[in-house]
């Protein structure tokens, strides 16, 4: 146990892998926050029903696992019929199974860990943090983060909202930094359907053309749906907050 691991608290804060091998590794639950776009479209395609595979690799191997597992791939925006685009998952069948991959979200939920994982974001903040008391009292929300052009982790605002959002419904003993979280939240709520719209990841997906993604993912507290990864599958947990 080390300093960065923020023991002395029950709710922690922390960016990305690092932050699941510290404050992750002495936590009963683990909530991966990915707004823009990998938690955002688990909770859409979860709420229809259908079960999300999350895999690490963006090429070749995200197709051969998705034909082993007999499930569809959430392929590149426009040119596949589901991809890493809330609104392209909004009409799922029930019961699809569904691989999405992501370099951020997905690949922190696959960290292997003896916590329960649950997959945040805006639209479920509420609902995931009622679960998540129910499941445990020591409790890590990680915001995911984006990458810059080296591979390097990019903190993103769109990720710290989440986890703040989540926070505000988290009461207990709060480290400093899931504080700061819940207050760079509490500053911004006013304003922020017009903050991640304006953020830079928000900028980039409107010069891509999908300004839907972005209002889909800036609801906030509008789901009741808590999908919690079991066997490598994240799936609505059933009496979520009981």
């Amino acid at each position: 146990m080390t300093v960065h691991s923020q023991h002395r608290w029950d709710i922690r804060c922390e960016w990305g892998l690092a932050g699941i091998q510290t404050v992750g590794a002495i936590s009963e639950v683990l909530i991966v926050v990915d707004v823009l776009s990998f938690s955002t479209c688990v909770e859409v395609a979860v709420g229809r029903g259908a079960q999300v595979l999350p895999f690490r690799w963006r090429d070749a191997r995200a197709e051969e696992f998705a034909r082993e597992v007999d499930a569809e791939l959430a392929g590149p925006r426009g040119t596949s019929k589901y991809s890493l685009s809330p609104t392209s998952l909004s009409g799922l069948p029930f019961g699809t199974r569904v691989v999405l991959p992501s370099p951020n979200g997905a690949t922190l939920s696959l960290v292997p860990t003896p916590a329960r994982v649950i997959a945040g974001c805006l639209r479920n903040a509420g609902a995931v943090a009622r679960t998540a008391q129910a499941l445990g009292r020591r409790i890590a929300v990680i915001p995911a983060g984006e990458r810059w052009p080296d591979e390097t982790l990019r903190p993103c605002l769109e990720d710290w909202l989440g986890a703040g959002a989540i926070l505000h419904h988290l009461p207990g003993s709060l480290s400093p930094e899931a504080e700061a979280a819940r207050a760079v939240f509490h500053h911004l709520k006013p304003s922020l359907a017009r903050v991640i719209d304006e953020c830079t990841s928000g900028r980039e997906l409107h010069e891509l053309g999908y300004p839907e993604d972005v209002a889909v993912s800036s609801e906030f507290d509008v789901s009741e749906v808590v999908p919690v990864l079991e066997g490598g599958v994240y799936r609505r947990l059933l009496g979520e907050g009981i």
